[in-house]
């Protein structure tokens, strides 16, 4: 009987051997994500943690999943794959911590035509590299190859996290009053949102190198600038509920400024925005000239230089700026929550 790399399910796309390799390849990357509470992980059925529940009152798992959408095409046009798994993690974990969780664990989905282990490798050594910094076990997950579904280097990426938080400690918004400050705090570029309208704005119907470097930025190279890694907020939400009480926290997201925030307001109240209270990124303003997008489409699709937004109480905005500035935040005063009907209402 034909096995392994000559066999019959080998011959229609799907190898066993190399996917066995492939298992073998990172469980040792899987291993510099391990944390207290890990039982068993890689190469089993099912990973095992065991959450020290003493730490909590009434403790509560916070899950969340999320991919990183087509900024895979862009990583492949650039041949950059290592931030995609950051950004894989930073979309799960900032999700989950801006509820006020802890993450815990991280499961990825890995689904290719062909598995190439040298290409699929550096993604997963940026899992590795953002569940080290979300302070995430990499606890397992599911690497499939499906000839016939994904085209010739095609791939796809998915990702699923838990953490653990008190219950009454749940960061929902409710807390949220008229007059409190809102405040905004860089991200490192586009993250991992847009990128279908970035793509064809600055790709699509161009021989555009990515070696070669953007008009508005010449100390850096397209390839590098579009597959710059979403920022991960978890080690900084945490620092900022130690000292004092937060009001909300919002991941910007897909959807921008002006989806995100009006999910964590309370019935009653809205966000008054200041557009140029913040210096938006070179490459925002320039896919809006080029593109001829609207400043609210653009405020509605991309983070625009925020990545995450902090509503404290007015008593408490002395110490936000004071924690942010110690640990050299780059960050501004957006505006502040007012009455209204649940929307961002920008004032130029």
């Amino acid at each position: 009987m034909e096995e392994g790399e000559n066999g019959a399910y080998a011959r229609a796309g799907v190898s066993i051997d190399r996917g066995n390799r492939w298992v073998e390849a990172i469980k040792p990357l899987a291993r510099r994500t391990a944390r207290t509470g890990v039982v068993s992980g890689i190469g089993g059925f099912g990973g095992v943690f065991r959450p020290d529940f003493a730490r909590y009152k009434d403790p509560v798992l916070v899950s969340g999943t999320d991919g990183v959408g087509t900024k895979l095409l862009v990583a492949r046009w650039a041949k950059r794959f290592g931030g995609l798994g950051v950004d894989l993690v930073a979309m799960c974990a900032n999700d989950i911590a801006v509820m006020g969780a802890d993450p815990l664990f991280f499961l990825d989905y890995f689904a290719t035509g062909r598995l190439d282990i040298d290409e699929s490798l550096p993604v997963m050594e940026g899992v590795v590299r953002g569940c080290q910094e979300a302070g995430m076990a990499l606890l397992g997950g599911e690497t499939a190859e499906m000839p016939g579904l994904y085209a010739p280097g095609d791939f796809d990426l998915a990702g699923f996290c838990v953490g653990i938080a008190d219950r009454e400690k749940i960061i929902d918004g409710k807390g949220v009053r008229p007059g409190d400050p809102v405040y905004g705090i860089a991200s490192s570029g586009i993250h991992a949102n847009g990128f279908s309208l970035a793509r064809r704005v600055l790709l699509e119907g161009e021989s555009v190198d990515p070696g070669a470097a953007p008009p508005f930025e010449p100390e850096t190279t397209w390839g590098e600038l579009l597959t710059t890694p979403t920022r991960i907020y978890v080690s900084l939400m945490a620092a900022i509920r130690e000292v004092l009480s937060v009001g909300a926290f919002v991941h910007i997201t897909g959807g921008g400024l002006t989806e995100n925030i009006p999910r964590i307001l309370p019935e009653g109240t809205s966000v008054r925005m200041r557009v140029g209270s913040w210096p938006v990124p070179s490459v925002f303003s320039y896919m809006k000239e080029k593109g001829q997008i609207d400043l609210s489409e653009m405020l509605r699709v991309f983070n625009m230089g925020i990545g995450l937004v902090v509503i404290v109480s007015p008593r408490d905005e002395g110490s936000l700026v004071s924690l942010l500035a110690a640990r050299g935040e780059r960050s501004w005063r957006l505006g502040e929550v007012v009455e209204g009907e649940g929307e961002v209402v920008y004032v130029h």
